[in-house]
């Protein structure tokens, strides 16, 4: 899943601590987690899950860095495999938002636990939707929603049918972003060609891509779109990314957008999003969404606490600290969470949770997209 804008994303940006890919930990014996994301979720993790840890093993020290973004994230997971190889180590134990299959050979290599056999007693409280690879721990998860003005919607949509008839039967009102400039819009597009193949999320994997598929596959999801294409804000207005979509909203020129869970979420846990503004999740299939991998090297020096670490990261009460603290989804089954939060999600919790492969699928479906949808609009 991409990096999103968030309504005041500049000030964490601007606070995230860069690392070099070659530094030596200082810190004998401490757990070294990279925090492949944002400060915020480093933040997260040094102020609930490590003291939650702390609980059960007082005296353990776990650093928590930043990493400097995917590339180096990749090359702290190029070291590992590297140390894996001629029996070093690593110099890190838990590596967070890292995708396992990212490094090639690293899983057939031996690299990553196996968290489906790592004893822990967690695991089976995983949503099972949320297991991509028994290699990549999920612990929190975005998935795209719609906002919408309440005062000018009073039952918002709840299927695709639903929610197209209300985009024809209010013209002017819905918008959604450019496919190449956002999440929420693109997973908007790729609802449409989930709708044209069946409800199928299953038809559309990164192995199976071609030319000859895409071709068949796309163009009836284009019709869908052109079809709508007249009843958008000004008659087919595309917005330049998420955070453009919701400020149309809040000014009360739109009623009704796509949007990120954790992005409205936050918004209006701040206020920067009024309380007017609900969200609502589709129940016959879904929008996308994602989760966030934590990975842990086999040769990770401190695997047993690393190991640990990852249980408690799983956790009831951690995990409904992610939904209050970062707006996030979680990865457990939400049944085990308090009855409180459940009741305050209860329109967004998803029934469903699809994927669509980035690659040489996204790069067909945006070229797709201007090509069939809006011819007119110019790429940049």
């Amino acid at each position: 899943m991409k990096r999103r804008e968030f309504l005041a994303s500049a000030a964490a940006a601007a606070a995230a601590i860069a690392i070099s890919p070659r530094l030596a930990f200082s810190a004998d014996g401490a757990v070294e987690v990279i925090v492949g994301s944002d400060q915020n979720v480093a933040d997260f993790w040094s102020n609930v899950v490590v003291p939650a840890l702390q609980q059960e093993l007082p005296d353990l020290v776990v650093n928590v860095t930043v990493s400097d973004g995917n590339s180096g994230m990749m090359a702290l997971a190029d070291r590992a495999l590297a140390a894996l190889k001629t029996k070093r180590d690593p110099q890190v134990d838990v590596m967070e938002a890292f995708n396992p299959r990212n490094t090639v050979g690293a899983i057939d290599a031996g690299l990553w636990v196996d968290f489906s056999k790592a004893s822990m007693s967690n695991y089976a409280k995983l949503n099972k939707l949320a297991i991509d690879t028994n290699f990549g721990l999920p612990y929190r998860g975005s998935q795209v929603v719609l906002a919408y003005d309440s005062n000018k919607v009073q039952t918002p949509p709840k299927t695709w049918a639903e929610l197209t008839a209300w985009i024809k039967a209010t013209p002017g009102q819905f918008i959604y972003n450019r496919p190449d400039k956002g999440g929420s819009g693109g997973n908007f597009v790729r609802r449409a060609i989930h709708e044209a193949n069946g409800q199928d999320p299953s038809a559309f994997t990164a192995a199976n891509f071609s030319k000859e598929k895409a071709d068949a596959m796309l163009p009836p999801a284009w019709e869908i779109l052109k079809d709508l294409a007249p009843s958008l804000y000004q008659g087919g207005s595309y917005t330049a990314g998420n955070t453009p979509s919701l400020q149309l909203l809040v000014s009360g020129v739109v009623s009704m957008v796509p949007t990120w869970s954790d992005q409205a979420l936050s918004g209006l846990k701040s206020g920067e999003l009024p309380s007017h503004i609900k969200l609502a999740q589709l129940q016959d299939l879904a929008f996308v969404g994602g989760f966030a991998y934590c990975t842990i090297p086999t040769n990770a020096t401190n695997i047993e606490a690393a190991t640990k670490l990852a249980n408690v990261l799983i956790s009831p009460a951690v995990q409904e600290q992610i939904v209050d603290q970062i707006a996030g989804f979680p990865s457990i089954e939400w049944s085990y969470l308090s009855d409180e939060i459940r009741t305050a999600n209860a329109d967004i919790i998803p029934k469903s949770i699809p994927a669509f492969p980035d690659g040489e699928w996204e790069a067909a479906v945006n070229d797709g997209w201007y090509r069939n949808v809006a011819p007119a609009i110019a790429r940049n």
